[in-house]
């Protein structure tokens, strides 16, 4: 194995390491929970993750946050009209112009962030690619009365979700400190 893919694997552990799965918050650089009233008794609900989230908490989330609507808007339950899950895949490389340069660094170069498709025949292509996804579920949901919910069997009781998902959602404790 040569330098430069040494070089290149430790960057990108460096740098992963520095990036935790997206939190349970108000979306922010696209990343965290939206909602939008479409009706009375209806909203649209999203969920987006960043590249370390896994589609389970992605998943998760979104259920968590129909639920805490729900409530909010004063319904006892809720259902899903529909939703779905999207997988969003970007790829990574360290691109240096010509095989064998390794990264451009300079002014105004470094690492190149692209979505290109990989194409072996390129002769231009830095070597490595590194494929980063990233999940997005979204949801429409239908709030229900309590005689609207004893009806409908695929119907979620909003307080039963948040008991069961919302500690999932409260942010890690900080560090132990040891006495000194």
């Amino acid at each position: 194995m040569n330098f430069k893919r040494i070089a290149t694997a430790l960057a990108f552990l460096a740098l992963g390491g520095c990036i935790q799965p997206t939190a349970y918050q108000p979306a922010t650089n696209g990343h965290g929970y939206s909602d939008q009233r479409l009706a009375e008794n209806r909203y649209r609900v999203s969920f987006s993750g960043n590249s370390v989230t896994k589609r389970e908490m992605v998943e998760n989330f979104l259920l968590l946050r129909s639920a805490e609507v729900t409530r909010d808007a004063g319904y006892c339950c809720f259902v899903f009209d529909n939703r779905d899950t999207e997988a969003k895949t970007s790829y990574y490389t360290a691109f240096g112009g010509y095989p064998g340069w390794g990264p451009a660094w300079g002014p105004g170069f470094g690492w190149y962030r692209h979505n290109w498709v990989y194409d072996p025949w390129d002769p231009y292509w830095a070597g490595t690619v590194y494929p980063s996804t990233r999940y997005e579920a979204y949801a429409e949901i239908v709030m229900l009365t309590p005689e609207q919910a004893q009806r409908e069997p695929r119907a979620l009781k909003a307080a039963d979700v948040i008991s069961r998902i919302g500690p999932l959602a409260a942010p890690p404790p900080p560090p132990a400190t040891e006495p000194h």
